[in-house]
């Protein structure tokens, strides 16, 4: 079955013991083992050549059990993780949160209730659920009204402290990208909100809204003007609470939609909440943003999904807000860069892992991790209770064929890719029905080409797609190889 949570994702966008860490400090170079190795280095040094990608390319493979290493090239080179990112990211959450962890958002009132108005302020307190969404905000207004609460007499307070307000996940990248969202403990709809435009007449009619599939609110705190300029395509400003954009005339064709980024999560939740409200009969306040807020009577509240459950929608959709609010709920750090480094410090202490995150979701450009350390993380994990929660989230990736498309193969591939401008990485498990299970990382990145695009180039970077494209297929004839050679 599909959850609703699933598909408004799927719409946007221990310490490892001595003998597993020594046993992946061996040479980078395999060893060989009656002429197998040797034979198969030089054809994937082949295949690397054939890719023609440019840049690095370094993958490490080994025995998942003893790690013992098979395979493996330029092993020790530090290259962007991308999103493999958030492999480190859920072991971190599942030790630190424990898979029974749910997110929290309740509607508390600070003061009795009388009458059906609560005497005092009310206050939508978020813990930092990432996969809350307009739907479960239209559950908590009905709720609500079926306890007969019709009003209140003092302030409307939006609680996001519970996390710290981070205005970005990467400086780096374009403005609008709905991937790339602001932070808070109180979180909505992945903190994006829905632009969306029709022709009309000689102009175009345009709306905000933070749909979701029941309810489809307004939102007036994200305001567009379409303007006439040849670009950028949009452009933005905070100002007085409201982030005011405009886009381009000449790039909206006849009508469409897409998910732009919301820099003040906690207001925007608020704002979705005191419509639907309004539409249950509850007159709310204008939203007031009060950081954290203790005691009270809890009056409604959303439970989420456990806290596997989630780690597997992040590592199917790759939701970076899902990644940072893991990260940041797991370490307590106020800024991702400080959170990012508590994680690469516990990643040391953990499983020997020396890496370099700076943040959790793979998006900034600085984190750096070697595939050798990646597949030593890999291989010390499953002698922790982490280890067989990691194996249940990460997604069944398939066998691929020599041209890059899927095979049918008894061989099961789990695992988590990643992906930035020129940088493709894919790392996981090999598993055969019997015989030897593998633990692999492979990184290409090509830095000098990314370095080069201006920011406004990142969304779509000319020759992006081809080259994506020949560092997956790369990608899938290494491990069908390796599934061949070495099972």
């Amino acid at each position: 079955m599909v959850s609703r949570r699933s598909v408004l994702a799927g719409l946007l966008a221990g310490v490892a013991s001595p003998a597993l860490a020594e046993g992946l400090l061996v040479s980078p170079r395999p060893p060989v083992r009656d002429g197998v190795v040797a034979t198969a280095a030089g054809s994937a040094d082949a295949l690397i050549a054939a890719a023609g990608l440019g840049g690095d390319v370094g993958f490490c493979l080994a025995d998942a059990r003893t790690g013992e290493m098979l395979e493996a090239v330029h092993a020790t080179d530090p290259l962007p993780p991308a999103s493999t990112a958030k492999v480190i990211t859920s072991l971190y959450a599942l030790e630190r949160l424990g898979t029974a962890h749910r997110f929290v958002t309740r509607v508390v009132a600070l003061g009795p209730v009388s009458g059906g108005v609560v005497q005092g302020d009310l206050v939508l307190a978020g813990s930092g659920d990432p996969e809350l969404d307009t739907d479960d905000l239209g559950d908590l207004a009905a709720a609500l009204a079926q306890a007969g609460v019709r009003g209140v007499t003092g302030r409307f307070l939006v609680a996001g402290g519970a996390l710290p307000w981070i205005e970005e996940i990467a400086a780096d990248q374009p403005e609008h990208v709905g991937y790339n969202p602001a932070i808070s403990g109180l979180n909505l709809n992945y903190n994006r909100v829905n632009f969306e435009w029709k022709r009309d007449g000689g102009g175009y009619a345009v709306q905000m809204d933070a749909r979701g599939e029941r309810f489809v609110p307004l939102v007036r705190m994200a305001r567009m003007k379409v303007v006439d300029r040849e670009g950028p395509l949009f452009t933005y400003k905070a100002r007085g609470g409201a982030e005011d954009w405009t886009v381009s005339r000449g790039a909206l064709g006849k009508g469409g939609s897409r998910w732009l980024p919301v820099r003040n999560p906690a207001l925007y939740a608020g704002e979705v909440f005191q419509t639907l409200c309004a539409a249950q009969g509850l007159r709310l306040p204008e939203p007031v943003e009060a950081g954290t807020v203790t005691g009270g009577m809890v009056l409604a509240q959303v439970v989420g999904d456990p806290l596997p459950d989630v780690l597997r929608r992040m590592l199917r959709w790759s939701t970076n807000l899902t990644a940072e609010v893991m990260g940041l709920s797991a370490s307590g750090a106020g800024g991702l860069a400080d959170s990012g480094g508590a994680m690469s410090d516990w990643a040391r202490m953990r499983f020997g892992m020396q890496a370099r995150f700076v943040d959790h979701s793979g998006l900034g450009a600085a984190s750096r991790v070697a595939p050798v350390e990646m597949v030593r993380a890999l291989v010390a994990a499953q002698g922790t209770p982490m280890g067989g929660p990691l194996k249940t989230v990460l997604r069944d990736l398939g066998m691929k064929g020599e041209d890059g498309a899927k095979i049918d193969s008894s061989v099961r591939v789990i695992g988590k890719t990643g992906t930035l401008n020129f940088v493709s990485g894919l790392v996981g498990y090999i598993q055969p029905p019997k015989g030897r299970e593998m633990a692999f990382a492979i990184y290409c990145a090509d830095t000098t080409r990314r370095d080069a695009l201006s920011r406004d180039e990142r969304e779509q970077p000319a020759g992006g797609k081809t080259w994506l494209k020949k560092a997956r297929r790369l990608q899938g004839q290494l491990v069908n190889r390796w599934a061949g050679l070495y099972v």
